[in-house]
């Protein structure tokens, strides 16, 4: 029976999508994917929504119907879970952290270790950067059993793109149950501060601004690497920083820069952002918290997070996840504030045989 998922639920975005292919394909399950993205300026598949559907096709050997730029909807019908070797260029500056959160969770249950070659947006607006998933949910992931690797190459922004990612996803068979609580401790701070075909004092002022916002704000930064790189195919810039020191605590901020923003300006706002996250007293930040969720419901034995606030993403993944898994997550609290999700899992586990 192919289930059927509604692409205008709740938030009706993308991650309606990702998480349901990814789903469909770590539990063998077709889908029907109705409505995608019906709400939005420009609705239907999108070229990063694509490629991500067709780097999946590869690793599961799904049959894909609908599979086009502008397309309202998708039927996924996985065969296998088997990983490998794959080559995913966007073509645009869309998101390769996008394609990766749709990726990272089947790649855990696959028979092979999956090798991920991504060209596209590093780091782009309306999406986390490579960094967040480098420095952030790697290390989350990897307190549940998770085992991977991501390697920046090349930055690339936007319009252009042209970045390019390597990941190194190993194969784990199961996912451990994790626990976190609220966190009093003062968190240390790194960060990486980059720009491409701009002079590099744009990459040290949005460092300084932010290293200095820290400060006052009484949070030790430890370092914000300088990257510059003067041949990238546009202009851009960033700043992306992370929590370290604490395994309990792992946050993350970013800012990216624009034609008129002073540098100043952007180190600023990312630091600013991490502030109020470490003021929640969560160890678990809200971008994270969504990412989190898919994995929390196949890991075995009970999670529970405290998260700095919930948001109408994390809201929306529960419902998806809900649709495919059958348990049902505890969220206590509002949407804009504070929050708790906790959830038993389900223990999924497994090496398929590939045919």
């Amino acid at each position: 029976m192919v289930k059927e998922i509604d692409g205008t639920i709740l938030e009706g975005g993308g991650q309606i999508l990702r998480s349901s292919i990814a789903l469909s394909a770590v539990l063998q399950e077709p889908v029907v994917v109705k409505r995608i993205r019906a709400k939005r300026k420009n609705p239907g598949l999108r070229p990063q929504h694509l490629q991500g559907i067709l780097a999946l096709q590869k690793l599961t050997d799904a049959d894909v119907k609908g599979g086009h730029v502008g397309s309202g909807e998708i039927t996924f019908s996985p065969k296998s879970r088997k990983g490998g070797e794959i080559v995913v260029n966007i073509g645009t500056a869309g998101a390769i952290s996008l394609i990766l959160q749709t990726l990272m969770l089947v790649t855990h249950f696959c028979s092979n270790l999956s090798l991920i070659r991504l060209s596209g947006g590093t780091n782009v607006a309306w999406s986390p950067p490579i960094d967040y998933l480098q420095h952030v949910l790697l290390p989350r992931l990897k307190q549940m059993g998770y085992s991977g690797k991501i390697e920046v190459e090349r930055r690339g922004y936007y319009p252009k793109g042209g970045g390019s990612v390597q990941a190194s996803l190993h194969p784990q068979n199961y996912l451990r149950a994790i626990n976190l609580s609220r966190v009093e401790t003062k968190s240390e701070i790194q960060g990486v501060s980059h720009c491409g075909s701009l002079p590099q004092h744009v990459a040290e002022r949005q460092a300084r601004a932010a290293v200095q916002t820290l400060k006052e704000a009484g949070y030790r930064c430890e370092k914000v690497a300088i990257e510059h790189n003067p041949h990238t195919l546009c202009p851009g810039s960033g700043i992306s920083l992370w929590t370290t020191g604490d395994a309990c605590r792992l946050a993350g901020s970013d800012a990216l820069g624009r034609p008129g923003l002073k540098a100043e300006v952007v180190g600023r706002k990312a630091a600013q952002t991490l502030i109020k996250e470490l003021e929640s007293g969560a160890p678990v930040d809200k971008h994270q918290a969504d990412m989190l969720v898919p994995y929390m419901a196949l890991a075995q034995g009970t999670s529970s997070v405290f998260i700095s606030e919930l948001t109408q993403h994390t809201v929306t993944n529960v419902y998806v996840v809900e649709q495919f898994i059958e348990t049902k997550f505890s969220v206590i609290g509002e949407v804009g504030k504070p929050a708790q999700i906790k959830v038993e899992g389900v223990a999924f586990e497994g090496f398929p045989v590939s045919p």
